[in-house]
This record gives structure tokens, C-alpha cells and sequence, in this order.
């Protein structure tokens, strides 16, 4: 049976770097690190202080980014009751919940797919969340504790569990189709692309809105990533505390934000004259069985060997690789030796192949991670740019021996026709999207 071709014809995008394309790229591209203090709460007894937050973001007046303004008086009125409407529902939403309908409404938008009666019960959303809404649930466990089980919201249920960013878009576009919500860990949003791509490829939808959200950034994430010492103590050098492959590396970033991109049918897409901004080609998925939370190398090697197979291409057709490159002592080795052994002698062609790590300057989204780097994925397509690894000053011998060109701290211009991105996560989940120019 031959799959049904997929491409990519909107992309939305709330990050520490960004909270449009736009921005995001730039900032990407330039190597000017989200990373600062944590702003959310007092982080003074915490051994990490530091994250990637969204910054200067009020989500019921983002939703409208991009809307124009009616001109006549009923278009206004209208307009005005929707921004009631939508400031209402957002008071009873965590806030990752926010970034994903957000990033997905301007995914959406740009997209310009319009949808219709007839058409509504083939377009359809895929998002979920790493961790969900931890926020809300904080808060609601200290109000029951305080005050008892009559003062918890009616609310509590649907402002935090993972499925309302796609059962909101859903509700608010009118996407009929399949609504779906994966949850695997920082694979998340790789994991929901993919399975929109799938759900595309065999006939299910001829449209669908993919990708995470996350707000990472709670008092019980931050103490739980701390007390498994997983995260950077760079407290007073927050921008050169995510490094990626350096020598001195000591642990990851929490990040928020969102990644949305709008997936379609190929001739559905050409059909309606939509413009189309990459292909979505190749979609790879694994299982370590080895650690709940160290990678085995072995695992990621597998959905990068399974997405190209998927893809129907060799190792020598990738220009380019969007790691997953949290900045841990053992995942980026690991992550760096299986790149290593799946593109073989190609890995090492100066010119004709690098990696690099965006994370580097945005923080580790989790659940969002996949879906922002797919959308750095296109942009590098795009522009034809490699966006950097800062912070890379003294390469880990042993990955400086696999003699990659980890592009450090500095973009490389390079005609790239394919790119794969590469998202692992907790569980010994592993996913790996494979992008091509149009």
C-alpha cells in the first residue's frame, strides 16, 4: 500500500527564545540564550535556580495574534465577545494548557486552511504534554489541604489533565477529526507529529494540528529534578549553563513553551493552494528496555535507523540532525555515539554533515521539546542555516573521537535538503522525525 505524502503548511511556536517563528529562529540562529532566573516562585533552597520561561505572554490576548480587525460594526461586536469568551476559559487552564492552544492557533492561522462542515471530520489535533498541568495541581493540593475538598474547583479536572490542549483546539477551530493526546515523557511531541504523519499517511484525517506543550517550571518539578541531581548548578551563568556536548556539562534545563506545526495531505494542501513549508517523510520510534531514566544509546540508534527505513533514504541523503543534546554527562555521549554508528563514515564528511543541539540556548521544553525542534528543523531547511551548539568550548574527548562537526557557537550556511530530529525522553522512549524541502 503506498502511504499518502505529508507536509507541513503552518507552525506556532511560544519558547525562552520567542514567542513567534520569527523571533524564535533568530534568537536560534544568533545564539542569544532564554536561560535566566526562575521568575515563578522563590527558588532560594533549591540546588538549581535557573530555567527557560516564557516571557512577556498574556495568553488570552495572544490566542488573537494575527486576527485582523473587523471593519464593520457587527465584525466587531463579534470579535469582542470572543475575547470575553476566550479570557474566561483561560482563568480555568494551566498554563501549559495556554501555550499549547496558543502556538497552536497561530500554527493554525498560518496554515489558512479553512474548515468546513464538509471537511471538519477529516482535520484533526494530536498534543499532549510531558508532565501536564503540575501547576494546577500544586495549587489545588496545598486549597485542599487548607481548606477542604468543598473549595477545590469544579474546574480542577479539565484545567490540568494532559488531552485538554487538543480537546480545546478541537472545540475552537471545529477539528472533528481524531483528538488524540500521546504522553511519553520529552518523546511527547515527536510522538504526536508521528502519529498525525500515520494517522494522515493511511487515510484516517487529511489534516492534522500536532505537537506539545509544557510548563515545566512548578515547585515539584524543579525539587524532583534537582533531588535526582539532573539539572545544572550554574546558577550565577545561567546563559552558559546548558552545553551540550562540553566538557563541562552538568545536567539539564527546564524550559516551557509550545511547538505546533499544521500537517496535511499533500494534494489536500496543493488542492487549496496552501503554502507548503517542508515534507514530513520519515517518522522513527524505540524503546531502550534499559533504565527509567538513563539511555542506553542503543535505543535512540534503533528510531533513527527505523525512521530513515521509513523514509526510504540512506544515511548519506541527511544533511543535517537536530540532536536531542540536553546537556547530561551520559545522554549526549550516548546520543552522539549512536549518530555516529547509524550515518557511519558520512557522519564525519566535513561539509556534508553536522549536528547541533538548539537546547543550548533554549532549555529543555520536555513534553514541547519535539515540536519546537521540528519547527527549527524546517526553518534550517528553509533558510539553509544550522543553527548552533553554544556554550561547546572544550568537546568531551570522547565525542570530539567521533569527529562530527557539532557546528560550535556559530551557525553554518549549508544547502540542506533533509533533516532529522531526534527526541528521547524518561522510559526509554525514543522518536525521531525526518524532514525534506518542498
Amino acid at each position: 500500500m503506498s502511504k499518502r505524502r505529508v507536509v507541513i503548511t503552518g507552525m506556532g511556536i511560544l519558547s525562552p527564545v520567542g514567542n513567534d517563528v520569527a523571533t524564535a529562529w533568530k534568537n536560534v540562529v544568533e545564539g542569544n540564550s532564554g536561560i535566566g532566573a526562575v521568575t515563578d516562585f522563590d527558588t532560594s533552597a533549591y540546588n538549581t535556580r535557573i530555567a527557560g520561561e516564557v516571557r512577556n505572554f498574556v495568553a488570552a490576548d495572544a490566542f488573537f495574534d494575527g486576527v485582523p480587525t473587523p471593519t464593520d460594526e457587527a465584525g466587531i461586536k463579534a470579535l469582542e465577545d470572543e475575547r470575553r469568551s476566550i479570557a474566561k476559559d483561560f482563568k480555568r487552564m494551566d498554563p501549559f494548557i495556554h501555550y499549547g492552544i496558543v502556538a497552536g492557533a497561530h500554527a493554525f492561522r498560518q496554515s489558512g486552511l479553512v474548515v468546513t462542515e464538509e471537511n471538519a471530520g477529516r482535520i484533526g489535533v494530536a498534543a499532549g504534554a510531558g508532565i501536564g498541568g503540575l501547576h494546577t495541581i500544586e495549587a489545588t493540593a496545598i486549597e485542599l489541604n487548607e481548606k477542604g475538598p468543598r473549595k477545590v474547583s469544579p474546574f480542577y479536572v479539565p484545567s490540568s489533565i494532559i488531552n485538554m490542549v487538543a480537546g480545546n483546539l478541537s472545540i475552537y477551530f471545529g477539528l472533528k477529526g481524531p483528538n488524540i493526546a500521546l504522553v511519553s515523557a520529552c518523546t511527547t511531541a515527536a510522538h504526536n507529529i508521528g502519529m498525525a504523519m500515520r494517522l494522515i499517511q493511511y487515510g484516517d484525517a487529511d489534516a492534522m494540528l500536532a505537537g506539545g506543550s509544557e510548563h515545566a517550571t512548578t515547585t515539584t518539578a524543579m525539587a524532583g529534578f534537582c533531588s535526582a541531581k539532573a539539572m545544572s548548578t550554574r546558577n550565577d551563568d545561567p546563559t552558559h549553563a546548558s552545553r551540550p556536548w562540553d566538557i563541562g556539562r552538568d545536567g539539564f534545563l527546564l524550559s516551557n513553551g509550545a511547538g505546533m506545526l499544521m500537517l496535511e495531505e499533500y494534494e489536500f494542501a496543493k488542492a487549496r493552494g496552501a503554502n507548503i513549508l517542508a515534507e514530513l517523510v520519515g517518522f522513527g520510534m524505540s524503546g531502550d528496555a534499559y533504565h527509567i531514566t538513563s539511555p542506553s544509546g542503543d535505543g535512540a540508534e534503533l528510531a533513527m535507523r527505523n525512521a530513515l527505513h521509513d523514509a526510504h533514504i540512506t544515511p548519506e541523503d541527511v544533511q543535517y540532525v537536530n540532536a536531542h543534546g540536553t546537556s547530561t554527562p551520559v545522554g549526549d555521549l550516548g546520543e552522539a555515539k549512536a549518530i555516529r554508528n547509524v550515518f557511519g563514515d558520512h557522519a564525519t564528511a566535513k561539509g556534508k554533515f553536522a549536528v547541533s543541539s538548539t537546547k543550548s540556548v533554549t532549555g529543555h521544553l520536555l513534553g514541547a521539546a519535539g515540536g519546537v525542534e521540528a519547527i527549527f528543523s524546517v526553518m534550517a531547511i528553509r533558510d539553509g542555516i544550522m543553527p548552533p551548539t553554544m556554550n561547546l568550548v572544550d568537546v568531551d574527548p570522547e565525542v570530539a573521537a567521533l569527529g562530527m562537526d557539532l557546528v560550535p557557537n556559530k551557525a553554518e550556511k549549508a544547502d540542506l535538503n533533509i533533516v532529522v530530529s531526534n527526541s528521547f525522553g524518561f522510559g526509554g522512549t525514543n522518536g525521531t522525525l525526518v524532514f525534506r524541502r518542498v
